[in-house]
């Protein structure tokens, strides 16, 4: 991967998830890009994505609908800002598609919607494999901590298993 496609964390801004997979890198990118495939490991169960549809290209939309288990809708709208095929997806939910900014979302302490961050995931292969890395940045370390609080790693751990089980099943 070139350096410009490198990102530093910043330990008070930002949340990393860094793990090695048994998916080689095409089948982790179909998982984020396919709408079919995406809500079928996206969100940690018992949630479920019910709806996803992706517009994969910079300014494109990047929009979810998660349920919980008790049946209640938690709509996300994004707006890729970097795709580079099976190495990199960025995208923010700071942004609606072609780059409009979004309202100040209003603070919750459970839901993933009310702080504002940008998400870098990159795909490296590594052997049969690939070295998967997700960083949250998030714009106060406010956002951050609501997100380290919600379970970021422990959920994006869990889709993450999701993910891998779904791929080596097709």
């Amino acid at each position: 991967m070139s350096p410009s496609l490198v990102h530093q964390p910043d330990p008070e801004l930002d949340l990393v998830m860094e793990r090695v997979i048994d998916v080689p890198p095409a089948l982790v990118w179909a998982a984020w890009t396919q709408p079919e495939l995406l809500k079928r490991w996206f969100t940690p169960a018992p949630w479920t994505t019910v709806e996803c549809a992706i517009e994969l290209c910079p300014g494109g939309r990047f929009y979810t609908v998660m349920r919980s288990p008790e049946g209640v809708d938690s709509p996300g709208t994004g707006c890729y800002l970097e795709v580079v095929e099976n190495q990199k997806l960025v995208w923010t939910n700071a942004l609606a598609p072609g780059f409009r900014p979004l309202p100040a979302p209003v603070a919750s302490a459970d839901d993933c919607n009310s702080f504002l961050f940008t998400a870098v995931l990159t795909l490296q292969p590594e052997g049969q494999g690939t070295r998967y890395r997700a960083l949250v940045i998030h714009r106060d370390a406010q956002g951050r901590k609501m997100h380290a609080d919600m379970g970021f790693h422990e959920g994006w751990g869990a889709a993450l298993d999701q993910l891998v089980a779904l791929m080596k099943s097709q």
